[in-house]
């Protein structure tokens, strides 16, 4: 066996004793859920899918314009109106739901994935407050495995974070009514 064969096998076994699959972590917390309370509509950003999976995309419902539409659905059935980019850069802390996939293709046709998907808004540092940033204020991700079979999979657990975040966003809501 030569040495890349045992270092991409002996990195697969790391990888998914550290990260079962598929794996959930957040940062989302009751600290991080506050700062979901005053967002009325968001502008949503998903990134293009990486060349490795490109010729798959389509396929399996990963395409950029498909996540996008999906995505946007997804929130506005759940009452989170969407925001373009010209009404998103109108509205105070500029919320903003950033979807990252990330693929690397560690043998013939098995991909390990990790999905991102955080709300960023506007923020000011307290150490000094002249200074005003985007940044990410609330966050889910995942990671996982899946055949070239199964690519599916990773859109399903797309929907499984935005899930998350709707589901994070609904008890303040109920709080303020």
């Amino acid at each position: 066996m030569t040495y890349c064969k045992m270092f991409i096998i002996v990195f697969a076994l790391y990888f998914m004793t550290v990260f079962p699959v598929p794996n959930l972590h957040a940062i989302d917390s009751e600290q991080t859920r506050q700062t979901l309370l005053t967002v009325k509509g968001i502008h949503v950003v998903v990134e293009d899918p990486q060349p490795n999976i490109q010729k798959y995309v389509q396929r399996f419902g990963l395409t950029k314009e498909q996540l996008q539409k999906s995505i946007e659905q997804r929130l506005m059935k759940a009452g989170i109106a969407i925001l373009d980019q010209e009404k998103w850069l109108k509205t105070t802390g500029r919320p903003m739901l950033y979807v990252n996939i990330n693929t690397h293709e560690y043998q013939k046709y098995w991909y390990a994935y990790t999905i991102i998907v955080d709300l960023r808004q506007i923020v000011t540092l307290e150490a000094n407050p002249d200074v005003r940033t985007l940044a990410s204020t609330w966050s889910v991700n995942m990671a996982g495995i899946a055949n070239i079979g199964s690519l599916d999979t990773i859109n399903k657990n797309v929907n499984v974070l935005i899930d998350r975040f709707i589901e994070a966003r609904q008890p303040l809501l109920l709080k303020t009514k």
